[in-house]
């Protein structure tokens, strides 16, 4: 059975962090998500980790996390989320270097829906990808929380 807990940041609200026994399996915007009726509400020793680095993260001292992760999505959607984590903080990508990363070069917007499915914001940093024109576009929470999260790691990326 999954389990989720609310977690709260004042810079973007209120979180909503979803794990089954050992690893995180959604990391969403309350403001945007609703936990299905199938998911109790607990706070485990899971939970407590998560919110603990994404604290760190917040606070500019986290720059990667140590969670287990175990987001549920289709083979594609599984191929961008890995290509995802491997966008360093602080830096951006666009759509079409994700397409061709995972070895479609004209999927950018498959790209773009498998970054609408991403089920582990933040963690999972589909923020730190952009247009290839250098503009923010698309993110399901809202382009001032994409906007803040790049601010973010833009003010920490080298200390």
């Amino acid at each position: 059975m999954k389990t989720f807990y609310e977690y709260t940041y004042d810079g973007v609200g209120t979180l909503v962090i979803g794990a089954d026994s050992d690893s995180i399996t959604d990391l969403h915007f309350a403001r945007t998500f609703l936990p299905p009726p199938e998911y109790r509400r607990e706070e485990t020793s899971l939970h407590r980790k998560t919110a603990e680095e994404l604290r760190e993260y917040f606070k500019g001292r986290r720059k990667s996390f140590d969670i287990s992760l175990a987001p549920e999505g289709t083979d594609f959607q599984q191929r961008c989320w890995n290509a995802l984590l491997k966008v360093p903080y602080g830096e951006t990508r666009s759509y079409r270097d994700i397409a061709r990363t995972v070895g479609s070069p004209r999927g950018f917007r498959a790209v773009g829906m498998a970054n609408n499915r991403n089920p582990i914001a933040i963690i999972i940093p589909c923020h730190r990808i952009i247009g290839h024109d250098g503009k923010l576009v698309g993110y399901g929470s809202g382009l001032d929380i994409k906007e803040f999260l790049l601010e973010l790691e833009k003010r920490y990326a080298d200390s």
